[in-house]
């Protein structure tokens, strides 16, 4: 199971708002793969480790090579020992070659773990999704949940594949180093040492000078990119009100903010390696200085002064590294918080002791004390009564907020109820499952949705059992047949990203078609002609017809014109029912529904 953690949602700041427990959380949920992160661990440190020797043995080896040459100029008779070297030469063939075997399994072993943990936490999400009640997507934007997905996975995937290891290698070599350099001079190991503090204040310098600008330069991309996508979305206005030449202006404005700012953060980095080098290489003047009057004395050897250059060499890159991944592990646990807040979200209640679906369903529908909130203390439907009986057309009209799409969610089970009943068929939803409920609606919506597919196969999306002579039935009974057959590929003319092939009043249809084939008992409609054209409208209006012919409908009504033949009308002002009754009998009444009508009347009118 995913774990859980006591996390708070918080706005995307790039750092964690408790990194302690985020990344206690991230240990717990890599658990399953401990035994190969042993593994990783044991080859990066025996990777390190036969490294880290190979300078000692070379410095043994320019230390014979310095003898034999000593030993000739002096012609003491003694000849350079090329056996000891040859052998020596070997064992460093050997090493290398050991531990570029070793870092290439623990990488193989550390890609496979990152990518399990990455296919893991992304499989999580997918179910997570599915359990999570209505009102979270109704709160939250879809980019933000997106971005969870997609951006903060892949920050995961990268830095746990580099980070873990780089961490294994760099206090390896860190500690390896510094004990080879003290079993070379202790001397010349302190003066080395002396070096860190001077190298770590100057790069720390320059880090938190360059901050500013990396913060100015990521403020003025944000800025530009929203510039161009607002001037390229909105064009057509742009060029009807003649203001190019003022975007173009703001541009240049932008874009002279967003240069100063990136040349000068990319300098102030780019004088990152020089300072390094310089202080690398005030160390080794220092080291060649005192390693050679330690050589003059016979303290030290020639190749130990070789082999303790190397090590300073290698000493400086792993702090470097580290400084580095504190950095990463930061944004790593940044997106690995916003990972473990999204599975750790609410989710809709448990379905248990569900009864069965009620055989055959005649879609009766009754709504007893209904109370709903989206928090306690919020409560927006009111003791919410009313029967509805199989067959019936009910409209809901009411102004904006009324409470119409609220209590069509409910009655989906898209919403758990404060209090009170829906009943379907004398079946309480409540104790029904959830896709037991859903199965026995068909939706038409205002927004259409297609999918990338073809037009048969969205047609026929969650009734994919039905064959293609199905398909063009529905599709005739809602008058869309004779615009397929006129595409060019007809049924199987693939929907693009935006369905923007097709207009939207066709759109609609395919919709509606798809309720047809679906054949369920009792419809949501929201009125979905208010885009289209007069011809257009008629067309859907007869689809409607032949969709609703003999199934319960629920039609949330935004003009009132259109829903005269309803058996009820049930009018909605803040969550309660004001009027209930047909088109002829609220007018009558002359209260809020008169008012509603009469006031669209007059306007159609105007």
């Amino acid at each position: 199971m995913s774990p859980k953690p006591d996390f708070t949602p918080h706005a995307d700041t790039g750092k964690a708002k408790n990194f302690k427990t985020t990344m206690l959380a991230l240990a717990r949920y890599m658990k399953p793969y401990y035994i190969h992160i042993s593994v990783v661990m044991i080859f990066a440190v025996g990777s390190t480790i036969f490294s880290i020797i190979g300078p000692k043995m070379l410095g043994k080896v320019t230390t014979k090579l310095y003898e034999g040459l000593i030993a000739w100029y002096a012609q003491t008779g003694l000849l350079t020992d090329f056996k000891y070297i040859s052998n020596m030469i070997i064992g460093l063939i050997i090493l290398y070659i050991v531990s570029g075997l070793f870092s290439y399994i623990q990488s193989y072993v550390m890609s496979g773990v990152t990518m399990k943990v990455t296919y893991k936490f992304r499989k999580d999400i997918s179910e997570k999704m599915h359990r999570l009640p209505l009102n979270y997507y109704d709160t939250r934007t879809h980019g933000e949940i997106l971005s969870r997905i997609t951006n903060d996975i892949d920050t995961l995937s990268q830095t746990l594949n580099q980070s873990i290891t780089q961490i294994i290698t760099s206090v390896t070599m860190l500690i390896g180093v510094f004990v080879m350099m003290c079993s070379i001079s202790f001397l010349m190991a302190f003066v080395a040492l002396l070096v860190v503090p001077l190298s770590m204040a100057l790069m720390m310098a320059v880090i938190k000078r360059s901050q500013q600008y990396f913060k100015g330069q990521q403020i003025g991309l944000g800025k530009i990119n929203g510039h161009v996508e607002e001037m390229y979305g909105g064009h057509n206005i742009v060029q009807a009100f003649n203001r190019e030449e003022d975007s173009v202006r703001q541009f240049g404005e932008i874009n002279d903010e967003l240069y100063n700012s990136a040349w000068k953060s990319q300098f102030m980095s780019g004088m990152m390696m020089p300072i390094m080098t310089f202080v690398s290489n005030l160390g080794y003047v220092i080291i060649c200085i005192l390693g050679g009057n330690l050589a003059v004395h016979n303290v030290v050897s020639v190749g130990d002064i070789q082999a303790f250059i190397q090590y300073m060499r290698s000493f400086t890159m792993p702090i470097t590294q580290i400084a580095n991944i504190s950095n990463t592990l930061q944004s790593t646990a940044a997106a690995a918080e916003r990972v473990f807040e999204f599975l750790s979200e609410e989710e809709e209640s448990p379905e248990t002791d569900t009864i069965p679906v009620p055989n055959p369903v005649y879609g009766n529908v009754e709504f007893k004390n209904v109370y709903f909130g989206y928090t306690p203390d919020k409560i927006i439907i009111h003791n919410f009564s009313v029967s509805v009986k199989s067959g019936q057309k009910i409209a809901i009209v009411g102004p904006t907020g009324a409470g119409k799409s609220t209590i069509i969610k409910a009655l989906m089970r898209f919403y758990e109820l404060s209090s009170g009943q829906i009943l379907i068929d004398g079946a309480d939803t409540a104790k029904l499952k959830r896709s037991d409920v859903r199965a026995m609606f068909g939706m038409v919506l205002q927004d259409t949705w297609l999918y990338h597919a073809s037009i048969l196969d969205n047609i026929r999306y969650g009734n994919f059992d039905k064959t293609q002579e199905e398909v063009i039935k529905a599709a005739k009974a809602a008058h869309c047949d004779e615009f397929i057959r006129a595409l060019p590929n007809g049924y199987d003319t693939e929907m693009n990203e935006d369905a923007d092939n097709i207009s939207q009043g066709q759109k609609q249809l395919l919709t509606i078609a798809r309720v047809i084939l679906a054949d369920p008992k009792i419809l949501i409609l929201d009125e979905a002609t208010s885009s289209v054209d007069t011809r257009t409208e008629k067309q859907i209006q007869k689809a409607m017809d032949a969709l609703t012919e003999g199934r319960t409908s629920f039609v949330i009504a935004h003009r009132l014109s259109t829903i005269r033949d309803a058996d009820v009308i049930l009018v909605l002002k803040d969550g309660d029912i004001m009027e209930q009754g047909s088109h002829d009998e609220l007018l009558k009444k002359n209260g809020f529904y008169a008012d509603l009508y009469n006031s669209q009347f007059s306007e159609g009118e105007e």
